[in-house]
């Protein structure tokens, strides 16, 4: 078995699997987040990846991507259930959220996140080399730091949270706190989108396990614990270049046309789950029409909403809600081709999606809690010629980034209407000040930026006996 001396670990692979034109299966990478923030550079750094390639069964065997080699770790029908839908993302993703929704607990969840994340450990342990780094990624895996140095001691071993880490009264709930606890901190190296999430970890394991700790390092078992902040981001140079591409400038100007050419368009971009506030927002708009403030014909709200976590039943119910609330608004204010809101749930590939932050005057993200928010961050880099307005959550982790951005708190119905109303109504010059600035931002602090951060901080911290 080959080996590699860096090894992410993530709960799936960058790669997707379609049908290429003559009917063949083809393994594409991916478009999600995590796989966009990382994929850049592992392209350039002799790696692998550890992930699930998204069925169950047999883990297939897959070809490198780009000379990232890629090993699967399998799933069966019984895992995917109890171990993604149910404690992942029915335990510990509504959690992490504010329990925006209710987090259910179940003692079969728990075992098979238990099971599955052993797993994982041991083909990290299989795959790296003697002394090398692994990186394990988010949520799924939280006791995969533990488990590792346990089974391997010789290995620099870093783990990032791309979620919100909740207040300690939040995390208590958990009937396993001490227990996850205990598999973060098994990493010499835990990374957070944001100071305050860094900070509720800190004070939750000295109040949990009673040792020194402070938002830079934790004293455990005669470790020291480095904790920090680590805000992940895009590959700005990449989406400027493809948002400057002829066909997709042209793309955007057929995209425009196609709505009827008004004179603004409000977009948002989410995958549908109630952490994104979409009901909110769709509210928000549906009074503004009411009000006048906002006319039809003059502006047109496109809402992009794609299916996620189908099978969990928090989902169909939002996605049967979004879609009824879409339709009473259409119903009541929207006239023969003239839809209020142009709804689609579809995946779009990124070229597509660049048009589309061409196309947009205005980029509503108004999340009720969201970790960083990396749609924010593509909207900006894609605005080339400084034009547009971001209208941004300050409950999300890119709110701490881009201050220039007009900021709502999506809670506040009349909040969230004056701040699209503002969006909508910038002055020119004062909105291309606010996107020069957060663009210059996110070329400074790009993807390249984040991983050197991270991974330098880990490379400097040494899992020293403490005394």
């Amino acid at each position: 078995m080959r080996q590699s001396s860096l090894v992410v670990v993530a709960n799936r692979l960058p790669v997707d699997n379609s049908v290429a034109p003559d009917g063949a299966c083809e393994w594409r990478r991916s478009p999600g987040g995590l796989v966009s923030a990382l994929h850049p550079l592992l392209k350039h750094t002799p790696a692998t990846w550890i992930g699930w390639a998204g069925g169950t069964g047999p883990a297939p065997a897959l070809p490198d991507v780009d000379g990232v080699r890629l090993h699967t770790v399998p799933l069966t029908p019984e895992d995917f259930r109890d171990h993604y839908e149910g404690f992942a993302n029915a335990t510990l993703w509504p959690l992490y959220h504010d329990a925006v929704e209710q987090p259910e607990h179940h003692r079969r969840w728990w075992e098979a996140y238990q099971r599955v994340n052993r797993r994982f450990a041991e083909a990290a342990a299989a795959v790296t080399e003697p002394g090398g780094v692994v990186w394990v990624q988010d949520y799924h895996l939280q006791l995969v730091p533990a488990l590792l140095r346990d089974l391997r001691p010789d290995l620099r071993i870093g783990f990032f949270l791309h979620v919100p880490f909740p207040p300690p009264e939040l995390f208590m709930q958990l009937p396993r706190r001490a227990e996850l606890l205990r598999g973060i901190l098994g990493a010499d190296l835990v990374g957070f989108q944001r100071a305050q999430a860094a900070h509720n970890f800190a004070q939750l394991v000295a109040k949990v396990f009673g040792v020194p700790a402070t938002d830079r390092q934790i004293e455990v078992d005669g470790r020291t614990v480095r904790v920090g902040a680590f805000p992940v981001s895009i590959d700005t140079a990449e989406m400027a270049a493809l948002a400057a591409r002829p066909d997709v400038v042209a793309r955007a100007e057929r995209l425009r046309n196609d709505l009827g050419s008004p004179e603004n368009v409000i977009l948002s971009v989410d995958r549908m789950d109630y952490t994104k506030g979409i009901e909110h927002r769709l509210k928000a708009y549906s009074e503004l029409i009411a009000s006048g403030h906002v006319k039809v014909r003059d502006t047109v709200m496109v809402q992009v909403a794609v299916p996620s976590r189908e099978r969990v039943g928090q989902y169909q119910i939002l996605r049967d809600r979004v879609e009824r609330e879409v339709g009473r608004i259409n119903g009541e204010f929207g006239r023969v081709g003239e839809p209020a809101i142009h709804y689609l749930t579809q995946p779009f590939d990124r070229a597509e999606l660049a048009a589309l932050y061409r196309m947009a005057d205005v980029m509503a993200v108004t999340p009720l809690r969201d970790g960083m928010n990396l749609v924010a961050k593509e909207y900006v880099a894609a605005r080339v010629d400084d034009s547009g307005t971001l209208l941004l959550s300050e409950f999300a982790g890119a709110a701490a980034e881009l201050p220039e951005a007009y900021q709502v708190n999506p809670h506040d119905l009349e909040g969230l209407k004056q701040g699209l109303l503002a969006a909508l109504e910038a002055d020119p010059e004062d909105a291309a000040t606010r996107m020069r600035a957060m663009r210059e931002h996110l070329h400074r602090y790009d993807i390249r930026s984040w991983v050197r951060s991270y991974l330098s901080t880990l490379d400097e911290t040494v899992s020293a006996p403490t005394g």
